[in-house]
C-alpha cells in the first residue's frame, strides 16, 4: 500500500466519478457564480464485531489526501501549467501521509439496487463479512463537501460475528482498490478517534460517538 512511484499531475478531461461545473444564478438580486463538482452519493457502514468486541474499519491510500499534503510542502508543483501535459512531481512525500482510516463505504452507482443492498455488497467486498439485508440499521444521512460537492452520504450500522466472515475483503483490485481491514478494540475507541497522527474521516468519529450513545448501553455487562 505504501509503495508509491512515478508521480505526475495532469488534466482531468473526463471522469466517471466527478464532473466540474459552474452555476450562474441571482440571489436576492445579486448576480453570482459558484464552481462545484458533481459526484455520486454514497453509503457508509459502521461495522461492530460482537465476537471480539471491536469496530471494523478500512485503511486505504487516498490520492486527494496525499496531494493536499503535497500542496502544503511543495506548492510549486501546483503552480506549473498542467492543463495539457502530465507534469512529473519534483517533490516526494511518503505514501503514508495519504493513508486514511475510514468506514466501509461505496458510491451509489447501481440504480437497480437499494441503499441497503449496496451497503451489504460493500461490507462483503471490503471487509469480507456476509450480512443479511435485514440486519442493517439506518443511522442517518448527511451532506458532505457542501462547498464543493454537496453529495449525500447515508450511514448504516451492522453487527457481525467471526462466523459471518466468508472472505478476506480488501476491495476489488480490478477497480483499483487496495484496502486493508483494520480492527479497533471497543476499549480503544476514544484514543483512536482523537489521535491526530491517524488520519480518519469525520464519519468514523461521529459513528463511534453514536455507538456509545445508542449501542454501548445495551451491550451485556462485563463479568467482574
Amino acid at each position: 500500500m505504501e509503495s508509491l512511484e512515478d508521480l505526475a499531475v495532469g488534466p482531468c478531461t473526463a471522469s466517471p466519478y466527478l464532473r466540474p461545473l459552474r452555476l450562474r444564478y441571482r440571489q436576492n438580486g445579486v448576480s453570482k457564480t459558484w464552481d462545484f463538482m458533481r459526484t455520486h452519493d454514497s453509503v457508509s457502514i459502521l461495522i461492530f464485531n460482537t465476537s471480539r468486541q471491536c469496530f471494523v474499519v478500512v485503511k486505504q491510500f487516498r490520492p486527494a489526501v496525499y496531494m493536499s499534503e503535497m500542496a502544503q510542502l511543495c506548492p510549486q508543483d501546483f503552480e506549473r501549467n498542467s492543463s495539457e501535459n502530465w507534469c512529473p512531481l519534483e517533490c516526494r512525500l511518503p505514501a503514508s501521509v495519504g493513508v486514511t482510516y475510514e468506514l466501509c463505504a461505496g458510491i451509489i452507482d447501481k440504480p437497480e439496487l437499494s441503499l441497503e443492498e449496496i451497503a451489504c455488497q460493500e461490507v462483503l467486498e471490503e471487509c469480507g463479512y456476509e450480512v443479511p439485508l435485514g440486519s442493517l440499521q439506518r443511522i442517518t444521512s448527511y451532506r458532505s463537501g457542501v462547498g464543493v460537492a454537496g453529495s449525500k452520504q447515508t450511514l448504516f450500522y451492522v453487527e457481525v460475528t467471526d462466523a459471518m466472515k466468508t472472505g478476506k475483503g480488501g476491495g476489488q483490485p480490478e477497480e483499483g482498490e487496495l484496502i486493508e481491514v483494520v480492527e479497533i478494540p471497543l476499549r480503544d475507541w476514544t484514543s483512536f478517534a482523537y489521535d491526530e497522527t491517524l488520519p480518519k474521516t469525520m464519519g468514523v468519529i461521529f459513528c463511534f460517538m453514536w455507538f456509545q450513545s445508542n449501542i454501548a448501553p445495551k451491550l451485556p455487562a462485563k463479568p467482574e
